[in-house]
């Protein structure tokens, strides 16, 4: 007999679970949401990302765990699977000293250790000698990422879904009990929270310490030839310089700030101007003559990502009879730990159902 799961939310996390889940045959699965993949709309984050992997997890927290469980699927995806989006890239990441204390400092401070824990994850690390470093950076390290076109990636995702026999539904969902109604069956013996920022206004679980992480983009055409990203700025505490390019023809992401608590949706014009300026000092080869007018914009884009303190939330909960697994919280780093948790989603939606905990295999 087949248990019926609801997957309330189709971002990156959402989509990821669902078809983690869509692999165990007795398992029927709906995704239900008000965003789906081609929407942009200030609510749903996973459109807007780079997206790339920059891990950032502290050691021992569920982010590292989620992130170094994900790293083998995206590569495994980039080499098998080239229509899903992903491309490998050499990846540098500089560091100053003198952004210690830092917003920027803070997020990246993972990312900027010569003597990263992900240093043995991902493939040809190398920590950069002075003579590789930009004159006002003290430290730095190379290694193999990869960068995701969102645009592409999510639909693939999608696709899969559909193709595994998900059923996905457009709703809007006023509590967290509503979600078994959307499946066909009228009812749900789990359901799975992904609902990212709206965590914090859904019925049921108005989860107060889920917050907007601003960031803002500018997508060009011009080719870096390097993603890059440096520990600060010289221009606040909360903007950073991060350039990727875009696997399959998706245009090059230059970034950005991280403003927390801001739900301003439009792009800020001088922000726009320091981003671009910072992108072409830091990696000369987007603008050869070193002016920001020789930058192709496609479009300028903001994003809120779903930051939560206290870090991602992946566990289950009982609300009005139904068992719940919540996903969401993973801030600007769902694409990057999106695997990891849904293997951990998928151990606890198991759990509920009765049937082990055996990962099922993509």
């Amino acid at each position: 007999m087949a248990n019926n799961v609801v997957v309330v939310g189709a971002g990156v996390l959402g989509l990821s679970t669902a078809l983690v889940l869509s692999k165990h045959k007795n398992l029927n699965i709906t995704v239900v949401a008000k965003h789906m993949p081609g929407d942009y709309d200030i609510e749903y984050a996973s459109p807007w990302a780079g997206a790339n992997y920059f891990p950032v997890g502290k050691p021992g927290s569920s982010l590292q765990r989620f992130e170094k469980a994900t790293w083998g699927e995206l590569d495994r995806i980039c080499r098998e699977i080239p229509e899903a989006g992903i491309h490998h890239q050499v990846t540098r990441v500089y560091g100053r000293k003198k952004d210690a204390g830092t917003a920027t400092a803070q997020w990246f401070e993972e990312l900027t250790k010569e003597d990263a824990w992900f240093k043995n994850v991902v493939p040809n690390f190398r920590v950069l000698p002075k003579s590789e470093l930009p004159p006002e950076c003290d430290t730095g390290t190379e290694f193999t990422s990869v960068c995701i076109n969102t645009a592409v990636y999510l639909p693939w995702i999608l696709g899969q879904c559909v193709k595994a026999g998900v059923t996905i539904k457009r709703g809007i969902l006023s509590h967290i009990s509503e979600a078994g109604s959307f499946h066909s069956s009228g009812q749900a013996d789990a359901v799975v929270n992904c609902t990212g920022l709206l965590a914090s206004k859904l019925g049921g679980v108005m989860d107060n310490n889920v917050y907007p992480g601003r960031g803002q983009i500018v997508l060009v055409r011009n080719e870096p030839g390097v993603m890059v990203t440096v520990s600060g700025t010289d221009d606040g505490s909360e903007e950073a310089t991060y350039i990727m390019q875009r696997a399959v023809g998706g245009g090059t992401i230059l970034g950005g700030c991280l403003q927390h608590n801001s739900w301003e949706s439009q792009p800020d014009p001088n922000l726009a101007q320091r981003i671009m300026q910072r992108s072409i000092e830091l990696c000369p080869s987007l603008a050869p003559t070193g002016k920001v007018t020789e930058l192709s914009v496609i479009r300028h884009g903001v994003g809120l990502r779903p930051m939560r303190m206290g870090g991602p939330r992946v566990e289950k909960e009982m609300i009005d009879g139904t068992w719940v697994v919540h996903a969401y919280g993973h801030a600007g780093y769902g694409y990057q730990s999106g695997w990891g948790s849904a293997w951990e989603a998928e151990r606890l939606v198991l759990s509920i159902v009765g049937q082990g905990e055996v990962r099922a295999k993509l």
